[in-house]
């Protein structure tokens, strides 16, 4: 395996993903209760010193009133699937010491609120790159849903809003490769990339592979999804080599943040 980082002048902006929280609890039917309007993820550059303000929507979607519950959460997630929702404040780069915010506990039927939170970032010399935490709205089982015995199974689906917040321009941007495999699916064979963010600030690099045969020829290349890695998280990229004929290769794999950073490695391949 080889690696290298290439510099380039290209600039473009960040997009955002969410994440859904699934709770599963004991009763008789199944329904959603509330929805999240908007993005889930809430995304700001700041300056130390400095207070932002936010605002989360969300809709009941029945007839009756919902109660909800509100709290705050450390989020971590890796490439194996894992994910770590930690108390507030304890991770690092969390950011939940300095969000606070107020939430309804009722929301009447059909009705849509406004959960208003302030961002007060520390006026620390030393914050670097990308900080961030969750705000979780869940729903909460009236007495009626509630039965005697539990005899069934609701999904409670409740929602983490991810509050992001990244220090002006700063921050190291670095990816490493933990772990490469060349797998076979049914038909295909599938070279599986695992990352990791080692830097100090979130990235979301485009990612694919292009193939080579053994006269240097190209034969294809392949996409993975999009994925975002916040610092000290890690994800699985997925290259699908369709209708590859069986033989020697090698693989060029790229990750381009978008910007002027951009990694990648070289491997041998035998399908």
């Amino acid at each position: 395996m080889s690696a290298f980082a290439v510099p380039s002048a290209r600039k473009t902006g960040w997009m955002s993903l969410g994440v859904v929280v699934m709770c599963v609890l004991l009763s008789l039917c199944c329904q959603a209760q509330i929805a999240v309007q908007g993005k889930l993820t809430h995304e700001f550059v700041v300056e130390p010193g400095r207070s932002y303000a936010g605002e989360i929507v969300i809709s009941s979607t029945t007839d009756s009133s919902t109660d909800v519950e509100s709290a705050q959460s450390d989020y971590l997630f890796f490439a194996n699937g894992s994910n770590v929702y930690g108390e507030p404040g304890s991770m690092p780069r969390s950011n939940a010491g300095w969000i606070t915010f107020y939430a309804p506990s009722t929301i009447g039927p059909n009705e849509t609120v406004s959960i208003l939170y302030e961002i007060k970032v520390p006026n620390d010399p030393s914050l670097v790159g990308t900080y961030w935490s969750m705000i979780l709205i869940t729903p909460q089982l009236s007495p009626a849903e509630t039965p005697e015995e539990g005899v069934g199974i609701q999904q409670r689906m409740g929602y983490g809003i991810q509050i992001v917040t990244h220090i002006g321009d700063t921050g190291e941007r670095k990816i490493s490769i933990l772990d490469v495999k060349l797998i076979r699916e049914e038909e295909d064979s599938v070279l599986q990339v695992d990352i990791e963010n080692v830097g100090e600030r979130w990235v979301r690099p485009m990612a694919w592979a292009e193939l080579y045969d053994e006269q240097g020829a190209t034969v294809g290349r392949f996409e993975s999804s999009q994925l975002r890695i916040y610092p000290g998280c890690s994800v699985r990229h997925r290259f699908v080599l369709s209708e590859i004929p069986s033989g020697a290769y090698k693989a060029l794999v790229v990750f381009d943040n978008n910007d002027e950073y951009i990694w990648g490695a070289q491997y041998d391949l035998e399908l």
